[in-house]
């Protein structure tokens, strides 16, 4: 979770804005394996319930991660 917070931090991935509702937020949790069964390693994200967001008021924008396809014609 450290590694997480660093990582968000580093990128600034988040700005500091004037407080108008809390939005809850959780911890999802993965353990990555290798092709033979034993531990990778283990990944940790905090992802917001966007599901009691309100647009206008709690956001403006939106953010969806996208796959960059590497060597295909697209």
């Amino acid at each position: 979770m450290g590694k997480e917070i660093s990582t968000i931090e580093a990128n600034q991935t988040w700005t500091l804005q004037p407080l108008k509702q809390a939005i809850d937020s959780t911890w999802v949790y993965k353990v990555k394996y290798h092709p033979d069964g034993s531990i990778e390693h283990y990944k940790a994200r905090v992802v917001a319930k966007g599901y009691n967001q309100i647009e206008d008021i709690d956001l403006n924008e939106t953010f969806a991660s996208v796959a960059k396809l590497i060597g295909q014609d697209v």
